[in-house]
């Protein structure tokens, strides 16, 4: 006896459905075809346990399966389901109709169903392909709920499945109003700047660089701040779209890192790898193609603290989603492309000692030590950093005097000022919504200053020694200060902030003082 039913494969984001056939002939084997891999091999062995735990018994048969297409690799555990109700149907053990539904989920061995990976881009292939019901775990019921216009059905075990399917047992959908879920759930980030004792001017820059979408690097001294600062970012940047709330669950979800029973990621994601992340879990890939970290900061912040101590090699491979913002993981077995649209922002130390420039440590490094510690980090990979602002520690005086910083919420709203007047400036140019994202043509065009400031720009590049990659990132960060002031011209005052913020193109940094 031949038997169909449907289940689905996760590709990168995309998804392809997959035809699961069960064949029964005379004879005691068990074949499985199509590319399936470790886990889905040993799916056998969990779905004949499921099903002799729930009191069914497969007879003796010669069993195929197929998992079709044949040509296209098939990872994880969710194919246990529909392979477990495709054979009783096929061995004529029960009786039940299959047609019209899409089934995933892992079996444990008593037959409860265990939460997969991937379940909301799932259910979006299900609706595309016009399936009446998608039939998931219950822990994942909520999150491919979000898809409207298909009935999810959240399950918890086998015997509840096949009682359903007989008709035996009510299950009501799962129902989530997206909308309503969405902006009810958009609540205040845990972390706010007003917990930040001094520091105005890298506050400032870091309000510069989330209102123009630039990415930042901080150098200081331990202590100084650097890594509290960064992890507030995410409280000043503009809420998540919806749309961008659904991308970035979907990452999240094919990641696997998607809270059980959540159905939306409501803030922008903070990411922040330890140094020691290899190339793989950075960008993506493995044996099993998997989101990098790159990809789960989409649409928020990814923050390398200590910079230099990362692998080069490993931060090389971020220049290309840097400037592209999607990656292509090419292997012998797969091609995927995962979208990483991320505020890049990094910390370190200005010398190997940490204290150059700290008025109150002796550093004990040469210029040699401190050039060689900078050029561990690449030019092309600087080149990518449209600020760089230096930190000073506050000293102990003055930190115990101080009032409570300017709020988040404060910053927030010059911030998302900013940025509408971004959108509408690149309103007709797809895929460019915020100043770091101009290109030559544009900065020509929108971030040209007036004769005062060209003057001012040309004098720091000569005064200075700034490198010709500094030209086009102070305009586009003078834009971007222009906005916050709500000028349509970029004037002298505005090219000397962004100026300000190029300290490490200075061909003579490591031999001046902070």
């Amino acid at each position: 006896m031949l038997v169909q039913t449907y289940s689905a494969v996760v590709n990168g984001l995309d998804v392809t459905t997959v035809i699961m056939e069960v064949s029964t002939a005379a004879g005691s084997s068990f074949h499985l075809t199509g590319l399936g891999d470790e886990a889905v091999r040993e799916g056998r062995d969990r779905v004949m346990a499921a099903v002799q735990n729930n009191g069914y018994e497969i007879p003796i048969r010669d069993i195929t399966v197929n998992l079709a297409p044949a040509d296209i690799r098939k990872a994880g555990t969710g194919f246990d389901l529909p392979m477990a109700l495709a054979l009783l149907v096929a061995t004529e053990t029960i009786q039940i109709n299959l047609d019209g539904y899409m089934f995933v989920g892992e079996l444990g061995l008593d037959g409860r169903l265990q939460p997969i990976k991937g379940a909301l881009p799932i259910a979006i292939q299900a609706r595309k392909e016009q399936f009446k019901g998608l039939i998931v775990p219950k822990a994942n019921a909520r999150e491919a709920a979000v898809v409207n216009r298909l009935q999810v059905y959240g399950m918890e075990s086998l015997g509840q499945v096949i009682r359903f399917l007989k008709g035996e047992e009510n299950v009501e959908p799962t129902l989530v109003d997206t909308r309503k879920e969405f902006y009810e759930h958009q609540t205040d980030y845990p972390l706010d700047y007003s917990d930040v004792r001094g520091q105005e001017s890298v506050k400032r820059a870091l309000e510069v660089a989330a209102a123009g979408g630039h990415n930042l690097i901080m150098v200081g001294p331990p202590g100084s701040g650097k890594s509290m600062m960064a992890k507030r970012l995410p409280s000043i940047l503009p809420p998540l779209t919806l749309a961008e709330s659904l991308e970035t669950t979907q990452i999240h979800s094919v990641a696997g890192i998607l809270k059980q029973g959540s159905s939306l990621i409501t803030q922008r994601p903070f990411r922040s790898p330890h140094h020691t992340i290899s190339e793989v879990a950075l960008v993506g890939g493995g044996s099993n193609p998997m989101p990098g970290e790159i990809s789960m900061a989409h649409n928020g912040v990814l923050f390398c603290d200590e910079l230099p101590e990362f692998n080069k090699h490993t931060l090389e491979v971020m220049r290309q989603p840097l400037e592209d913002h999607i990656i292509n993981i090419s292997r012998a077995n797969y091609s995927v492309t995962y979208p990483c649209n991320f505020m890049f922002v990094a910390s370190m130390n200005p010398c190997p000692c940490g204290y150059y420039g700290d008025p109150t440590h002796h550093c004990v490094c040469t210029p040699g030590q401190r050039q060689r510690y900078l050029n561990k980090i690449s030019g092309p990979l600087l080149d990518r950093i449209d600020i760089q602002c230096e930190i000073s520690p506050v000293p102990f005086s003055q930190l115990s005097k101080m009032q409570p910083g300017e709020s988040s919420a404060d910053i927030r709203k010059r911030v998302i000022a900013a940025r509408a007047i971004q959108t509408e400036r690149f309103k007709s140019v797809k895929g460019i919504h915020c100043n770091a994202q101009m290109t030559e043509r544009m900065i020509h065009l929108y971030a040209e200053p007036d004769a005062e400031g060209f003057k001012r720009l040309r004098d720091a590049m000569e005064r200075l020694s700034l490198s010709a990659r500094a030209y086009s990132r102070i305009l586009k960060v003078a834009r971007t200060i222009a906005d916050l002031d709500g000028s349509t011209d970029v004037r002298a005052e505005h090219i000397g902030e962004a100026i300000s913020y190029r300290k490490l193109d200075r061909a003579d940094w490591a031999e001046q003082s902070l």
